[in-house]
């Protein structure tokens, strides 16, 4: 499966703004990368390999950014049970996916509900 390149730019953005929260560090479990903070993931990237089609799982407690997500082309809620808590798969390839800044800030929604208020508070320091 061919890579899209408009959604490989937006993934590798929202990949880089993910590993510049505070105390972010990315991990490979599964075969696919995540952005995790204190040992939580916070957002799942998948893989950008071609295997599966470009997208990322963020959690969104915020009911007009989880609607919001939910309306976006190819938008489900996450799998493994995960959808019940807020969790959110988002394609990227389709027309009309969601533009990266849109999707750093669902990531930092995300990032502000997994991450410890020490680290929270050092991001609205920034």
């Amino acid at each position: 499966m061919a890579v899209d390149r408009n959604a490989a730019k937006k993934w590798e953005k929202v990949r880089q703004f993910a590993l510049g929260m505070p105390g972010a560090a990315e991990e490979f479990p599964w075969g696919e990368t995540v952005a995790k903070v204190n040992k939580k993931v916070f957002v799942f990237l998948g893989s950008d390999d071609g295997s599966h089609p470009l997208g990322v799982t963020v959690k969104l407690t915020d009911e007009a950014a989880h609607a919001h997500a939910l309306a976006c082309p190819g938008a489900e809620p996450a799998g493994y049970g995960l959808g019940r808590s807020g969790w959110v798969s988002i394609p990227l390839e389709p027309k009309g996916a969601p533009a990266a800044e849109l999707l750093c800030d669902w990531v930092e929604e995300s990032y502000r509900t997994i991450a410890p208020k020490r680290l929270t508070a050092e991001l609205d320091g920034r």
